[in-house]
């Protein structure tokens, strides 16, 4: 696939910063690795994510990050398994968030690439992917854990654990902004932005924060989101909340919010390059804006807790390299490498089975922002998410930054029959899914 083709097919945002980034690209399979002081054989990554089309804002950023650890790891001796040292090295496959072609890709990834681990998004494109993942033994990570049931035994959340992190934005400005007490929910109708709806209503449950109408769902193929964000301000809200909506509908809402006079409390998901709303709008109307990401050149990434090495740095070099690509995926698929890695190392074989064997079996592991645990049985069906803390992040003056770290598991095990009755309202319990 040429870079000029690739700039086609994206929609609303620029992607490609250079010739050698739009080379990474290439959908079928591309080997990143930089400098390379290893003698043994390369171990073969895939990365099956959507490099191009509406949602590549939560692919494509993370294979750039992906290059820099790639390029890291390599430089200082690889992955040592036996004694030797090996280079690791990545496979691409761009399934454009398409179910068929992630089932295309995870064939060509294990059978033509022999790749040892698959790196994924999840949502609607997993169910087809778990189906090899089961007859293959392939292990396979989702940055959605509601795709995790017990039927998918090699599937794993080890990063990201959307949707139940959602609930700490949500109590943290129920703790610091009491006079918040209605809110508004919209989100696209499909497989991310239904179980994040259900878990935003029942956050706002526990909080004592009033929804004042039924969340408002709208198609994925929607481009005007003017009406939607009249209907949204027409009960005067004190919190607009966005969900897990997608980069190309949370930055028009933004916009929309703004152009209409919207003066509260707006909470999202993501808010990825969210430098470029605040240019659209104003550094005034984006104050104070809740999402769950930061960015890394936050003083709070150097926390004892912090299980992500030299994060400054590796947000320094990121952006260096791609200006203005930074966003909620950027750091999270490095993050699962440096798991599999201390596991592939532990296990001293890069195999999956061991390689699974290894990451689960202390029952905790080394989550990016502090020790965590593997979790999930009463939601998912499976302890197959690694759940710990997760940060509140507020626009302040135009720049990201960490409130504060909350626990998770504190507020699952205060409010789970809260969130597992909205699951089940939605039909998305792991056994209504199944």
């Amino acid at each position: 696939m040429s870079i000029e083709l690739i700039k086609r097919r994206l929609s609303r945002r620029r992607f490609i910063q250079s010739t050698a980034t739009g080379a990474a690209l290439a959908g079928a399979g591309i080997g990143l690795a930089g400098p390379v002081r290893a003698e043994g054989e390369a171990i073969k990554i895939g990365f099956l994510a959507p490099l191009t089309g509406d949602v590549a804002a939560w692919g494509a950023p993370g294979l750039y990050g992906c290059q820099i650890w790639a390029e890291r790891v390599n430089a200082n001796g690889g992955v040592i398994i036996d004694g030797r040292r090996h280079p690791v090295e990545f496979v691409a496959f761009d399934n454009e968030y398409s179910a068929a072609k992630a089932r295309t890709g995870a064939q060509k990834l294990i059978e033509d690439d022999g790749v040892k681990f698959i790196m994924m998004l999840g949502g609607d494109t997993m169910p087809p992917v778990v189906d090899i993942s089961n007859r293959t033994g392939m292990l396979v990570s989702t940055l959605l854990p509601s795709d995790l049931t017990p039927e998918t035994p090699l599937l794993i959340a080890p990063a990201e654990v959307h949707p139940i992190y959602n609930v700490t934005g949500v109590a943290w400005l129920g703790e610091n902004k009491p006079d918040l007490k209605t809110a508004m929910i919209c989100a696209q109708d499909d497989a991310l932005g239904r179980p994040s709806v259900a878990t935003y209503l029942a956050a706002f449950e526990a909080a004592g924060i009033d929804v004042i109408e039924e969340p408002l769902f709208f198609d994925i193929s929607t481009t005007d989101f003017a009406p939607i964000m009249t209907r949204m301000m027409a009960s005067d809200p004190d919190i607009i909340c966005l969900d897990t909506a997608y980069t190309d509908y949370v930055h028009p809402l933004c916009e929309q919010a703004f152009l209409q006079g919207y003066k509260g409390q707006i909470l999202s998901c993501t808010m990825d390059f969210y430098d470029q709303v605040v240019a659209k709008t104003s550094k005034e109307f984006m104050e104070g804006v809740i999402f769950q990401f930061p960015d890394f050149d936050d003083p709070k990434m150097n926390n004892p807790q912090i299980n992500f090495q030299d994060p400054g740095g590796f947000y320094n070099e990121y952006n260096r390299r791609f200006p203005g690509e930074w966003g909620a995926v950027s750091w999270e698929y490095a993050s699962i490498m440096d798991l599999w890695k201390a596991a592939a190392e532990s296990a001293n074989s890069a195999e999956p089975e061991a390689v699974l064997a290894a990451m689960k079996g202390t029952g905790t592991g080394a989550q990016c922002f502090g020790e965590a645990r593997w979790w999930g049985k009463e939601l998912f069906g499976i302890d197959n998410a690694l759940v710990g803390n997760w940060p509140v992040v507020a626009i302040d003056d135009g720049v990201a930054r960490i409130q504060e770290f909350r626990s998770i598991p504190a507020w699952w095990d205060r409010h789970k029959d809260l969130l597992i009755k909205h699951m089940e309202a939605m039909g998305e319990m792991y056994y209504q899914r199944i």
